[in-house]
């Protein structure tokens, strides 16, 4: 359960899909209740299988460019912190390469549920690195990963995937109640926190570089 809550709370974190509510409000601004509805989910499952690529796949793609895990823990690291530090400064769309000008050529196209929405306006580099790192970590522990970590991991994707589709499917809803200072309010609390895993996985690689010294 420990597993499902940290893999929760981090991917959710790095996510941001609150912070994604006024572009996809301004996305599918055009788009009938329907529309929107059939959206959120598609984007939602494209999110999942997106990260359970990352999940799975991830450790080989490492293995065949030749990439430590510690490499991969700072880079990351300083991939999410700096998501962190956009979402604090209010520069998260443009830290996710969402400009005034892609926005206008994505408003032409009928399908948005996988770019920019799902990739790379929430899962981007950051939660793709984390879950490759997440995975190795597990696998670190001396032991091979048990069907039963796979599953709580699988199951923490799952649930995130399943609230984004509720704020997404809500995001009409949300904008109006949060309101812009409501929803800056939030992206910067969570912004902060994904400073902190970012700052986390840093230390965590010194340490390990340190350790092998």
């Amino acid at each position: 359960m420990d597993i499902f809550i940290y893999l929760f709370v981090a991917l959710f974190s790095v996510l941001n899909p609150i912070g994604t509510v006024p572009i996809f409000v301004g996305l599918t601004q055009g788009y009938t209740a329907s529309e929107r509805s059939k959206t959120s989910l598609v984007t939602s499952i494209n999110v999942c299988v997106i990260l359970l690529i990352s999940f799975f796949v991830g450790q080989y793609v490492l293995s065949f460019f030749g990439i430590t895990i510690t490499a991969l823990r700072i880079a990351g690291g300083i991939i999410i912190a700096s998501s962190g530090f956009s979402l604090l400064n209010g520069n998260f769309s443009k830290n996710k390469g969402i400009n005034k000008k892609v926005q206008k050529e994505v408003e032409k196209r009928q399908h948005i549920a996988l770019t920019p929405l799902a990739m790379p306006m929430l899962a981007g580099p950051g939660s793709i690195s984390l879950l490759i790192a997440y995975y190795q970590e597990l696998s670190e522990t001396g032991n091979a990963i048990t069907s039963l970590e796979i599953l709580f991991s699988c199951l923490a994707i799952l649930a995130v995937a399943a609230l984004i589709y509720i704020v997404l499917r809500s995001a009409h809803y949300l904008a109006k109640i949060l309101g812009s200072s409501g929803i800056v309010a939030i992206s910067r609390i969570i912004g902060f926190l994904t400073i902190a895993i970012g700052i986390q996985y840093i230390i965590s690689a010194t340490l390990s570089i340190i350790r092998g010294i």
